[in-house]
């Protein structure tokens, strides 16, 4: 449709040229942020040059929105202003029809965002992070100790003094077998297991089980029954932020087995999916905005776009601590405003001038 081509040419070079400031201002925050500490440890210019380009990705996805936002609030609010919309209105099209190119937009965006964040923006930031610590001196210490891993429905129970994640070493070892119901079936103790890329070798291995009424201990024999991944050991000791989503879900299922708490990885698990609909709301708010003002058109747009844009995370930060602290559920707390916000926005651009 002509008109849908009129209003993506519009729409495209104000989104663009958004997108690209603000990731450019965020870019120079993020710079500025850590300026000092860059120069106080005398990193070269070219490692700070590189460390910024990594942060590039999250820059983008941060702008994405609030560039969406702009874009849609502007464009509307200048074709208000020159009196192009009463045209479109008069010859019989309504606001919510001549709107459906940016609702398609913010979907499509919605869906990148999710892709984008979980395939790009994770594992860039995951350098980025690593980066700044070898340029600053940072030592950040990855290993687990005192772990405890439930498997099998909880019928192998690991405990671990301490997890090397770069040797995939396990040092300390118990491992405690019962039956379905619960019953002492064997421990096994062992000083040290390796990881040979299927199984856990343990080294001088003990297993103790009762016989005859008496606990009696034997080595045990090499086997290759115990086959957790290493990952399972190393989880608990990472930031879910530098998961991919389904990282995350194993995380969620080795708390929940292990018997941990498990609300605020479960409630990051459904905040990925949520926090990628923001493209899509910040769209329907600003257009709902949309030719509800006399004057002022287009600044009165951007400003109740970007405060109803404010309240959402305000409500959003509110239900995911909620949600990780254990008040609701984590579902509730990630999709509650979104659920909220998509509905008002959408009656309101059914009610709004056409």
């Amino acid at each position: 449709m002509i008109l849908d081509r009129y209003l993506l040419r519009q729409f495209a070079p104000i989104f663009v040229a958004a997108i690209g400031m603000f990731t450019f201002l965020l870019s120079l925050i993020d710079l500025f942020a850590h300026l000092v500490h860059y120069l106080n440890n005398e990193v070269p210019f070219d490692e700070i040059l590189r460390i910024s380009l990594f942060f590039l990705p999250q820059a983008i996805s941060f702008a994405m929105p609030i560039s969406l936002l702009f874009a849609s609030a502007y464009t509307l609010g200048d074709l208000y202003a020159r009196n192009e919309l009463t045209s479109v209105f008069s010859s019989g099209i309504p606001f919510r029809r001549f709107c459906v190119p940016l609702l398609v937009i913010g979907i499509a965006a919605s869906i990148f965002s999710f892709f984008f964040d979980d395939i790009v923006v994770v594992p860039t930031m995951r350098t980025k992070d690593e980066l700044t610590n070898r340029a600053l001196h940072r030592f950040v210490v990855e290993h687990n100790s005192d772990i405890v891993i439930k498997s099998r429905g909880g019928q192998i129970i690991y405990a671990v003094d301490f997890y090397d994640h770069v040797g995939q070493i396990l040092n300390g070892v118990s491992i405690v077998e019962q039956n379905a119901q619960g019953d002492f079936i064997s421990l096994i103790r062992a000083p040290m297991a390796t990881w040979n890329g299927a199984y856990w070798n343990f080294v001088s291995p003990i297993i103790y089980f009762w016989d005859d009424g008496f606990l009696r201990a034997a080595p045990l024999p090499h086997t290759s029954e115990f086959r957790e991944h290493p990952d399972t050991f190393r989880r608990s000791a990472v930031s879910p932020d530098e998961l991919s989503v389904w990282e995350l879900r194993f995380l969620v299922d080795d708390l929940r087995n292990a018997g941990l708490p498990y609300a605020e990885a479960e409630a990051s698990f459904y905040h990925r999916f949520s926090f990628a609909a923001v493209s899509l709301i910040v769209v329907i708010l600003s257009l709902s905005m949309g030719g509800r003002f006399r004057k002022n058109i287009m600044l009165m747009s951007l400003l109740t776009s970007l405060g109803s844009a404010v309240v959402f995370y305000v409500i959003e930060m509110i239900t995911m601590m909620m949600a990780r602290l254990g008040y609701i559920p984590p579902v509730v707390g990630a999709w509650f405003p979104v659920a909220f916000f998509v509905a008002i926005g959408l009656l309101l651009l059914g009610g709004a001038k056409t």
